[in-house]
């Protein structure tokens, strides 16, 4: 293709590139968030649903602003997260070193594969009678199940990264005579680690919403705890605020995981291309 013949293809190109970033994401979602407030202000007054089990968005938003002035509410955003972090802590502890164990091995690998596949399925809620049996209504409960739900997420992602480290690296790093915390270190952590990271950001979804549902069931405290009594003491509009607040707590966690995970990977070429475009 000829300059000439060239130059107009660009132009379109940088016009349409102009054109699409007019109006930025950020302003797309915020009117996203509107329209869904909108369609929800509506729906009671419109007596889709009666007001009684679905308040007006106006009324839900209304109380959520005044739960933040309370002290208790703040309180249990800080029980909910503190079972989260111990939680997804102690996970990603776990499935690190056995997922660097199990993957270095090759008869590691073949015989813990199937043990692996048949408790990755098991529901995390499958073993509330158990905590409840163990712990009681204590946080020990919430990281029962947290902890569980987390591994999984992030041993499979550990495992996947290091099974995708190249053969001929290693065996470079062997005839270097590399010790085995220096071939972890220098060969298989740096292309494992989008893998984990990867892991970490799913199991801190995981994390937030066993912690949530292992309150709302068992009664640990928290967030889940303070929905089930809003719900049986009658306040709906109370409740439905709490789950409000839920879901911006997972927004929160999501962009803050996003950023750690773009800063521990800004060398990796698929963070690199992101910022660049």
């Amino acid at each position: 293709m000829s300059a000439t013949s060239a130059a107009p293809a660009r132009a379109h190109r940088a016009k349409r590139a102009r054109t699409g970033s007019a109006v930025p994401n950020g302003v797309w979602g915020l009117i996203g968030i509107v329209i869904f407030l909108g369609i929800w202000e509506l729906i009671p007054a419109l007596g889709i649903v009666q007001a009684a089990y679905l308040p007006p968005a106006s009324e839900v938003l209304m109380t959520l602003f005044a739960d933040f002035m309370l002290t208790a509410f703040w309180v249990a955003v800080g029980e909910t997260l503190l079972a989260w972090f111990i939680g997804l802590a102690i996970a990603v502890l776990l499935a690190l070193v056995l997922g660097l164990a199990i993957g270095m091995s090759s008869f590691l690998r073949r015989a813990t594969n199937s043990t692996i596949e048949f408790l990755r399925p098991i529901p995390s809620v499958a073993l509330i009678p158990l905590a409840v049996l163990m712990f009681g209504t204590k946080i020990e409960s919430s990281l029962m199940l947290i902890i569980y739900a987390c591994f999984w997420q992030v041993l499979i992602q550990v495992l996947y990264g290091v099974a995708d480290v190249d053969n001929v690296a290693m065996q470079t790093a062997r005839s270097y005579g590399f010790s085995r915390f220096q071939r972890i270190r220098d060969v298989i952590f740096p292309t494992m680690l989008p893998y984990l990271m990867t892991g970490i950001r799913l199991g801190a979804a995981v994390a937030l919403i066993l912690a949530i549902t292992a309150e709302l069931i068992i009664g640990s405290p928290g967030l889940g705890k303070e929905i089930q009594l809003a719900q049986s003491g009658g306040a709906i509009a109370g409740m439905y605020a709490l789950i409000v607040a839920t879901g911006l707590l997972g927004v929160v966690i999501n962009l803050c995981m996003r950023v750690v995970e773009k800063r521990v990977l800004s060398w990796h070429a698929s963070v690199r291309g992101e910022v660049i475009a």
